[in-house]
């Protein structure tokens, strides 16, 4: 690391050697922009003397950067707060009344910690709702990842609040564009059928169509939901959303257990991409698991998301993976459903889809956003299968470095700043407990 610090503050171009990719071993030349510009074993010849740093790959496994398509970033500072409870429960007793007391800095400190999180774990992207998102949008500026934002939209039909949800989301999306920071992206955030109103769900769609953004809402996550939506409605929460104008190709659904095939096909023809977030929804437990098949079979857009910190309790999406495809394979009854490398391809290429980031592949002319895997690991050896093992042995802790947009944010497991992010965000997770519990 002597003679290296320079290398993280800001964009540089790099030599990255001694790598492995679709087993291959090749280097990976990054320019000064943050484009891909070789990938060959010829790299160090191709460009030698161009770089300004050079970075001995040690034989990892270069892949392109994670991609989270549903997270509550800040909620890092639940983590652990309140575990083991029935969804309605755990949301009305614990979560709810705690949030309340939030404020714009604990949001900030939270998503600062989720950021580092991701960095460490092998994430460079993710897709985020919550509140106070002026705050999360300045720490995703600071991180250096990428983040789609939208303000979680909650009317509880009730008109006024309704006026004001819209106003906040308002002023959010053109805060966000105002930064014109190509790595954060404003979406429209309605939070749930439960949560929001009709008229509430269809200025966010048309909202979404004028300002030329995405959508980002929870979907079909509990069976109650579905029961309710038909009671109301007098149709399922897929094709009731659909009514309103919700479903586009820019759209993101996260949990959709509860899904039939005509859903299925309904989000395919749509073009909408569907979370799915296989750890919450077992904790929570949500009595059925994504209909993947039928998803996939349709050939709908199906990425990985954690959720939030509250209810995972991580961020990994190396561990989401494996989650994912066991989970699959357990309630299916089927070894075969959801393999390693369409897992893998949740995380990466599908997730980049979905959020419009990038390519999720590391070819010539994409963002350079790359991860390296140790591959000297203990849960790397022996690596017969190396996308068996990215899926089924290692996790996050087995990612050494990442880069973003062709900066390096982990060099061989340093971030800069790391302990400082950690204890702030400590001290504000027990102060907002603190205000919570004596009010």
């Amino acid at each position: 690391m002597d003679g290296m610090s320079d290398i993280f503050e800001k964009k540089c171009s790099l030599l990255i050697t001694n790598l492995v990719v679709n087993g291959k071993a090749v280097d990976i030349f990054i320019d000064e922009t943050g484009i891909i510009a070789g990938i060959s074993e010829n790299e160090r010849v191709r460009h030698k003397g161009e770089a300004e740093f050079i970075i001995d790959g040690d034989h990892a496994i270069a892949l392109p950067g994670l991609v989270n398509t549903h997270t509550h970033a800040a909620m890092t500072l639940l983590r652990g707060y309140a575990d083991d409870m029935v969804l309605q429960d755990w949301l009305s007793q614990k979560i709810w009344p705690l949030e309340a007391h939030l404020t714009g800095d604990d949001v900030y400190l939270g998503t600062r910690l989720a950021c580092l999180e991701m960095i460490r774990s092998g994430t460079t992207a993710f897709n985020d709702m919550y509140f106070f998102m002026d705050d999360a949008a300045r720490a995703v500026d600071e991180s250096g990842i990428r983040g789609v934002l939208s303000y979680g939209f909650i009317d509880l039909f009730n008109e006024e609040k309704r006026e004001t949800e819209c106003k906040t989301t308002g002023n959010f999306v053109a805060q966000v564009k105002s930064l014109n920071n190509p790595r954060i992206k404003a979406s429209v955030g309605p939070h749930a059928i439960y949560t929001v109103s009709k008229e509430g769900l269809m200025w966010c769609a048309e909202f979404a169509k004028e300002q030329k953004i995405g959508t980002h809402i929870h979907l079909s996550e509990t069976e109650k939901e579905v029961q309710d939506c038909v009671a109301r409605y007098g149709m399922s929460p897929t094709f009731f959303l659909d009514e309103c104008g919700i479903l586009t190709p820019g759209t993101v659904t996260a949990h959709c257990c509860w899904l039939d095939e005509a859903e299925c096909t309904l989000l395919k023809n749509r073009g909408v991409s569907v979370s799915h977030n296989p750890a919450s929804n077992m904790k929570l437990a949500t009595h059925r698991a994504m209909p993947y098949p039928w998803l996939s079979g349709a050939g709908v857009n199906v990425c990985l998301g954690t959720d939030g910190c509250a209810s995972n309790n991580n961020l990994d999406l190396f561990e989401e993976a494996k989650i994912a495809a066991l989970l699959q394979k357990f309630y299916w009854n089927d070894p075969t459903i959801l393999p390693a490398h369409e897992a893998l391809a949740m995380a990466t290429v599908n997730g980049a889809d979905a959020l419009g980031f990038g390519t999720g592949r590391l070819i010539v002319g994409a963002a350079a956003d790359i991860i390296l895997v140790n591959t000297r690991r203990v849960c790397n050896t022996p690596l017969h299968n190396p996308t068996s093992n990215l899926v089924y042995s290692c996790n996050g802790g087995a990612v050494e470095t990442t880069i973003c947009d062709g900066r390096v944010l982990m060099l061989d497991g340093e971030i800069p700043g790391e302990e400082a992010i950690r204890e702030s965000a400590s001290f504000s997770a027990l102060e907002l407990v603190r205000r919570a519990q004596n009010s």
